[in-house]
């Protein structure tokens, strides 16, 4: 099994995994990738638009420089809500990946959601960088549950915990508001108890299988 290493328990964070398909690192998103970030997404804006995710009401509220959307992801980072994750491929920036609504106590649970660029979609990525985050949670910071929402019309991100092996827990109705509408998710989810082994190590054997 490769290896995947954290460089600190508390923010920020690093995590890698190297194949002969790339390497995937997931790092703190960082001010110095406003032009970067800003290029992908509107290279991608078609692509990504129908799964974003909006605010219902009237009154649209003023749109936030990258470098206050970074402020604002790494002072909850900080706080131990949310882990903002850029992703890169071989060096480059390709996505994003976000941990949110971590929670400890009895419930110990966390979400994940990401987006990647159309162009190294289908390669491996996001179920790499999923699987990394998840088994961080798992075994670092404690946490017992990941859950993933999807919309059912969002067929390659279906994909994605198809691959990994996440439950199909059932229909949300009306769930997130997306693009005007509050929109039906399904959600998948993992507990510890389904991947002893980690999640990566269990991915990884079946990528490289291929």
């Amino acid at each position: 099994m490769k290896e995947w290493a954290t460089v600190s328990r508390s923010w920020p964070v690093t995590l890698r995994d190297d194949s002969p398909r790339g390497s995937v690192v997931l790092r703190p998103l960082r001010r110095r990738d406003a032009h970067a970030w800003l290029r992908l997404r509107q290279e991608n804006r078609a692509w990504l638009e129908p799964w974003e995710a909006t605010s219902p009401g009237y009154h649209a509220e003023p749109a936030a420089t990258f470098g206050e959307y970074v402020r604002t992801l790494t002072q909850q980072a900080r706080a131990g809500t949310t882990l903002p994750f850029a992703v890169e491929l071989d060096g480059a920036l390709v996505g994003q990946l976000t941990v949110s609504s971590i929670a400890y106590g009895s419930l110990c649970s966390a979400s994940i959601g990401y987006w990647v660029s159309r162009d190294v979609a289908g390669r491996g990525v996001i179920p790499t960088a999923v699987a990394m985050a998840t088994d961080y949670c798992f075994a670092v910071l404690g946490l017992h549950r990941i859950e993933v929402n999807i919309r059912p019309e969002n067929e390659r991100s279906l994909r994605v915990v198809e691959k990994l092996g996440f439950r199909d827990e059932g229909l949300r109705r009306r769930y997130l508001h997306i693009q005007g509408e509050w929109r039906d998710h399904r959600t998948f989810a993992l507990t510890t108890e389904d991947v002893p082994g980690g999640l990566l190590g269990r991915w990884q054997r079946t990528r490289d299988a291929v």
